[in-house]
Order: C-alpha cells, then sequence, then structure tokens
C-alpha cells in the first residue's frame, strides 16, 4: 500500500487488487483503512522519483510511436497512427507493448480507439486490453461509467443522483439540457469521445543529453592518461552546457575495462558548475583509485541533474569566494555526503531556538540578514536545571558537576512563548534570560521561569 499526505492527512495513493477486494480505494484516509485492515502495511508514495520512472517509460514507449505524451495518473497516451502497421497491425502491436512489460514486472493496462478520451476510458474501465474498432468507440464505452471520460467528480455524483451512470445513458441525452445542467465541459468531452471535437496530443518534449566518449585504439591504464582523456571529454561537456547556459549538479565518468567490466565513478557538485579545471579537481582522488584491469579502452562522460545557469557578471572578489567555497563544499560533500555538510540559516521566530534552522549547505545559499538585536550564545542546548531558588540570579550554583560564581549578570530579556503552538518546553510560561559572567571563567545563558520558580542554563558564549 503506497500512502501520500494531503492536507493533514494520510491518504490512500496506489492499492494493490488485494486491498480493493477489502473494501479499500483510493482517497480514502490511512486511519479509516487501518480500521477496516488492522494489518496494513503502507509506504509514503515517492512522487519524484514516480515522475522519473514515468519519463523513462515514456522515452522507452517511443519505439512504438514517435507521439508519446505524459499525463497524470501514470498514464501515457501513444499516437500509433501511422505507425501499426510496422509492427503487423494494431493487435500486434498492443500484444508486443504488454508482453514487453510484463516480462519486465510491471503491470500495465491499455486500450486502442479513435479518440484519447475513449482509448483512456478503455484502458482505465474495461478489460485491460479493449480495442475498438474504426467508428464503434462509441459502442464500446456505452456500458462503462461515466466517470470514465474524464468529468470532475462532482459532475459524476450530479449524474449518479439522477440515475445517469453509464456513457450510453449520457450520449442518448439532449445536448441543451445537458449544458444547461452541467455547463460546456460535459460535452465536450463527449464530442471528443465521438471524434466530433479534435484532442491535442502534446508529445513529451526529449530532455537534451550532454554527454561525450571516446573509444580508445590502445587500452589505458595510467592515472595521467586518464585525466588526459577525462580533460578533453570535460571540455567538449562544458562547451555544451555553456551554449545552452546550463550547469551540472552531478557528473558521472564511466570507464569500460577490456574484461566488459565498467568502473563507475559519480561526482555531486554544490552548486550547478560548468567550469572544466574546477570539475576536473573533483574526480583527481577517485581516478587515483580507480581499478583499471587489463585496461581501459572506452571513457565516457555525462552531465547529470542539469539545470538553469546562465551568465551572468561577477567582479574580481566575489567570483573567486564563491567558487572556493563551492568546490570546498564539493570536496567534503563527495567523502562525507552533502546532507551531512551543513549550515545554519535564519528563520522567523523570536524564540531562541527557533530563530534558526540547519539546511544542507549544498541545497541552500548563505544568508546575510541575521538579526543581531540582541545578544546571543555561541552554543545552545536544551535547558539544564540549576539547584537555586529566588529571582535574583544566583550566586553560586553548581553546573555539569562544576562550582560557579557569579562576577557579573546583564539582564533580563524577557521572552513570552509563542501562544498559537503548544510547545512542551514552554508550558511553564515566560523566560526571564540573563547573561552570567562566573569566576571560573564561564560565560552561560540562564533563564529564570517566574511562574514556576526555577533556573536553567542553556547556552554558552565564547
Amino acid at each position: 500500500m503506497v500512502v501520500r499526505l494531503q492536507g493533514n492527512a494520510w491518504r490512500l495513493h496506489c492499492l494493490n487488487e488485494t486491498a480493493e477486494a477489502a473494501g479499500l480505494s483510493r482517497g480514502m484516509s490511512l486511519a479509516d483503512a487501518r480500521a477496516l485492515c488492522p494489518d496494513l502495511k503502507s509506504i509514503p508514495a515517492d512522487l519524484s522519483r514516480d515522475f522519473s520512472f514515468l519519463r523513462a517509460l515514456a522515452r522507452w514507449a517511443q519505439r512504438y510511436s514517435p507521439v508519446v505524451s505524459m499525463e497524470k495518473d501514470h498514464q501515457l497516451l501513444l499516437d500509433i497512427s501511422g505507425a501499426a502497421h510496422l509492427f503487423g497491425g494494431e493487435e500486434a502491436l498492443l500484444s508486443d507493448l504488454l508482453g514487453r512489460l510484463a516480462r519486465s514486472g510491471l503491470t500495465a493496462r491499455a486500450g486502442v480507439a479513435d479518440t484519447p478520451v475513449a482509448a483512456r476510458a478503455l484502458a482505465r474501465f474495461g478489460s485491460g486490453q479493449d480495442m475498438a474498432p474504426p467508428g464503434m468507440a462509441m459502442a464500446m464505452l456505452d456500458p462503462l461509467p461515466v466517470r470514465a471520460l474524464g468529468l470532475e467528480e462532482k459532475t459524476c455524483i450530479s449524474l449518479q443522483r439522477l440515475g445517469i451512470t453509464r456513457i450510453g445513458q449520457l450520449a442518448a441525452m439532449e445536448r441543451e439540457g445537458l449544458l444547461r445542467r452541467f455547463g460546456r465541459q460535459l460535452l465536450v468531452q463527449l464530442d471528443r469521445a465521438r471524434g466530433d471535437l479534435q484532442e491535442l496530443i502534446v508529445p513529451e518534449k526529449p530532455q537534451p543529453v550532454y554527454g561525450a566518449s571516446m573509444n580508445l585504439a590502445e587500452p589505458v591504464g595510467l592515472v595521467r592518461d586518464i585525466e588526459c582523456i577525462l580533460d578533453r571529454l570535460l571540455e567538449r561537456v562544458c562547451r555544451s552546457l555553456e551554449k545552452a547556459q546550463q550547469g551540472a549538479r552531478r557528473m558521472r565518468l564511466t570507464a569500460r575495462r577490456v574484461d566488459r567490466g565498467d568502473v563507475v565513478v559519480t561526482i555531486g557538485l554544490a552548486r550547478p558548475m560548468r567550469s572544466r579545471e574546477r570539475i576536473g579537481r573533483l574526480f583527481e582522488r577517485d581516478i587515483r583509485h580507480m581499478e583499471a584491469g587489463f585496461g581501459i579502452d572506452r571513457l565516457t562522460l555525462e552531465a547529470l541533474d542539469v539545470t538553469s545557469l546562465p551568465l551572468r557578471q561577477l567582479t574580481h572578489g566575489e567570483g573567486r569566494e564563491r567558487d572556493d567555497l563551492a568546490d570546498l563544499i564539493s570536496r567534503i560533500g563527495n567523502r562525507v555526503g552533502f546532507e551531512n555538510v551543513r549550515r545554519y540559516l535564519p528563520a522567523q521566530s523570536h524564540i531562541p531556538e527557533k530563530s534558526f534552522i540547519v539546511s544542507a549547505a549544498a541545497f541552500s545559499a548563505p544568508a546575510s540578514d541575521w538579526t543581531r538585536g540582541h545578544l546571543r550564545p555561541l552554543i545552545m542546548f536544551a535547558p539544564e536545571p540549576l539547584a537555586a531558588g529566588g529571582r535574583d540570579v544566583p550566586r553560586f550554583f553548581t553546573w555539569r558537576g562544576m562550582r560557579m560564581a557569579t562576577v557579573r549578570a546583564q539582564g533580563p530579556e524577557r521572552i513570552l512563548a509563542e501562544w498559537w503552538l503548544d510547545d512542551p518546553g514552554w508550558r511553564s510560561g515566560m523566560r526571564d534570560y540573563w547573561f552570567v559572567q562566573t569566576r571560573q571563567g564561564r560565560r552561560l545563558w540562564l533563564f529564570h521561569t517566574p511562574r514556576e520558580p526555577a533556573w536553567f542554563v542553556t547556552g554558552e558564549f565564547a
């Protein structure tokens, strides 16, 4: 079971036949589904990976037609007009397509008709392999539910309340009455299903590929030879990226050995780049440890995760500083993981521990709008209680097993909780913060809770 967060509730996004037989349906809340099936197993949907897979499937489907459109609900629309005879007819094409998908472990439903609306309806609500003969699309749509036309949910519900459940019933009704009651969109879908109104099919635009490869007459295995070839490949790829004003976030180098084994080196970049010198330096460490075997006879370089990188004017200092920081983050990130190289960013909150967020440095820009109106410690941690009473700053206290004596105190700074949020750490009410200099040299940040009198240490200054 695949679930998706919609609003504030988890809802069923994709389910198998066993779940449907148990009475579950797409869009049902996960809580209701567990009430029907207590042993239900679910995983969250990964929509970005689903989209990437559908795009790859669309590229594969171009073997059957040059016009392939990606649609919602994991649908592909193929215009096979003029292409079916290359596979022995529509029936043979459909059999070959579904057979290849089945051998790949994919379950697919398909429909063939004169119009896109009819093909979608047959694929989703038919047997899964229906083919409408020319001019017979409406006859095959007759027993299907009105929902198969792709109408809005509220329109389908209104039709069902009137006792109109099949497309055949809807097609037999007077157009004027339907127009007055349900609007023009319903008639548009009917006309598109009949073929009286053409529907534009927008094919998926192929994504440009930025890559270069080199076949070698003689295998190589020395580091300097591989670096020399890589430099030439980088020059070609970076030139293509510059012409398109694009930059890459990842680069992949594939070395084919003479024993037909591939050695793949992938590097990440802290921000979009197309600089041959800077990208080449990031490959140096992996190339030195590359296992060449009996030699490498082919090298392929590809730019991955390509994004827009327009030309812009930089001052001498600004460009160099940004490049050095990006190179440093790239080097560290490729070793320890980009998600582990982080930076602090300001957040909109007057609560000290909520006034910042931690973000991956490679996927965020440094901020310069930090508020400097109040004194804040270098290190903050969860409040640690002190054995001290009274409203005045304690002259002596013990913290982490160390006996401290207060020399100077500055404050108080009174901070109230965010009343619109229920934060368990602030249920004791307002806090009075103090900067405390101790005789032992520690500079601490203390606070006092007047409503429930107590003292805490929550930070330390440099």
